[in-house]
C-alpha cells in the first residue's frame, strides 16, 4: 500500500464561494495533501464535491473532526470559526481563519505573506487571513513602505458584492434583468442582509458595507484602518476609509492616496518599484489607456495597480488604483498562500 505524501488538509465551509475558491486554488498549487476532509455546518453535510477527480461526501464540521489534521482552513462565518478553530489547534492542527474573528486579537498574527510572512512564527494554532479589501491595499503598499516610508493613508473602494456572499450575486443578477424587463422587485440583501433597510444594488452605488460604528465609519472600514495598521507593524501610521458597494460580481477596486516621509520621489520612482514587487503587476500606461480593471482581474492571484500619479499640491502625496480579484487574493489565495509559507518556513511538517 502506497503512503501520500503530504498534510492532512481540512477545509471548512467548503461548499462556501470562498470555499470553493479553496479547494480550486489548492488544486491549481498541487498542494501537498495526503488526505482531505471537507467540512461545513449540518445543513450542507453530506454533499458531494470534487477534488483531483475524486468525489468527496462533506461532514458536519465538529470538535472531533480536526483529529489528525495538520493545516485547517476555515471561511464559514466567525461564530463558526470562534467556536471551532481553538478546538482545532487544542487537537494540533494550524488554523488559518478567513474570518474576523480573530484578526484584531493581539496573540494571533494577522498576515499576508508579500507583507509580513514572518509573523507565522509567532502563532498559536491560529493565523488570521485579512479582510479582503485589506489585503490588496497593504501588498501595493509594502513595497513602498520599505523604500520610501509611509504617513499616511486614504482610501476609497469600490467593492464587489460577491464580498456578501452568492446569494448577493443573484440578488445583483436578479435586479438587472427586472429592471432591464420593467418589473418590480424588493431588495432583501444589500448592503446588509440583518439591518433595517435593503436598497437597490443594480444600477446603483451603496456607500455602506457592514454596520455603522458609533463613529460615524463602517465595520468595514474600521477593518481597513485597523487591520492596515497591525499588519504593516505601523500603528502611527494615519489611515481613512470610505467602502462603497458597486453592482460588479467579483473584483475589488480601490482609489489610495497615501503619503511618503522622503523626499524627491516621483511617480516614475514608484512604477519601478512596483515592476519587481511580489505579488504586484503594473498596469500603467494612460497615453494607450491601460490600467487594470475588474473584469480583468478575475481568476488571478495577483493585486494589479496603476494609475500612479504624483498629488498636485501635496510633494510627498500620490495616488494608486488598485485591483483584486476579492475572492482569490482577497481570501482564498491568501489562505492558501499562508498555508504554503508554513511549510516552506518549516512551522509545519508532515507526520
Amino acid at each position: 500500500m502506497t503512503v501520500k505524501k503530504g498534510f492532512h488538509v481540512a477545509v471548512v465551509g467548503a461548499t462556501g464561494a470562498v470555499g470553493g475558491q479553496m479547494l480550486q486554488t489548492l488544486e491549481n498549487r498541487n498542494f501537498p495533501i495526503s488526505k482531505l476532509t471537507l467540512l461545513s455546518s449540518s445543513r450542507s453535510a453530506g454533499k458531494k464535491l470534487t477534488f483531483k477527480g475524486e468525489e468527496y461526501t462533506v461532514q458536519e464540521a465538529k470538535p472531533e473532526s480536526f483529529e489528525g489534521v495538520d493545516i485547517a482552513l476555515f471561511s464559514a462565518g466567525g461564530s463558526v470559526s470562534k467556536a471551532l478553530a481553538p478546538e482545532a489547534a487544542k487537537r494540533g492542527a494550524i488554523c488559518v481563519d478567513n474570518t474576523s474573528a480573530f484578526r484584531m486579537d493581539q496573540d494571533t498574527p494577522l498576515v499576508v505573506p508579500e507583507v509580513n510572512k514572518a509573523d507565522l512564527h509567532e502563532h498559536h494554532g491560529i493565523i488570521a487571513n485579512p479582510n479582503c479589501s485589506t489585503i490588496q491595499m497593504v501588498v501595493a503598499l509594502e513595497p513602498i513602505r520599505q523604500k520610501f516610508g509611509l504617513k499616511k493613508v486614504i482610501v476609497s473602494t469600490y467593492q464587489a458584492v460577491s464580498g456578501s456572499g452568492a446569494s448577493a450575486i443573484e440578488e445583483l443578477n436578479q435586479q438587472t434583468k427586472a429592471i432591464v424587463s420593467g418589473e418590480s422587485f424588493e431588495p432583501k440583501i444589500l448592503p446588509v442582509k440583518s439591518d433595517k433597510l435593503h436598497y437597490q444594488i443594480a444600477f446603483n452605488a451603496i456607500p455602506q458595507i457592514d454596520v455603522f460604528e458609533d463613529n460615524g465609519f463602517t465595520y468595514e472600514e474600521m477593518k481597513m484602518i485597523n487591520e492596515t495598521k497591525k499588519i504593516m507593524h505601523l500603528p502611527e501610521v494615519q489611515v481613512a476609509a470610505t467602502c462603497v458597494r458597486i453592482p460588479v460580481a467579483t473584483g475589488h477596486s480601490e482609489s489610495v492616496y497615501f503619503e511618503i516621509e522622503e523626499d524627491g520621489v516621483t511617480a516614475n520612482d514608484l512604477k519601478e518599484i512596483f515592476a519587481t514587487a511580489p505579488g504586484v503587476i503594473l498596469q500603467d500606461d494612460p497615453s494607450n489607456q491601460i490600467y487594470p480593471m475588474a473584469v480583468d482581474c478575475v481568476g488571478k492571484n495577483d493585486v494589479f495597480v496603476g494609475r500612479i500619479r504624483k498629488d498636485l499640491d501635496e510633494p510627498k502625496g500620490f495616488h494608486m488604483w488598485v485591483v483584486s480579484d476579492n475572492l482569490l487574493k482577497g481570501a482564498a489565495w491568501n489562505s492558501v498562500q499562508i498555508a504554503e509559507s508554513l511549510i516552506h518556513l518549516g512551522l509545519v511538517k508532515e507526520k
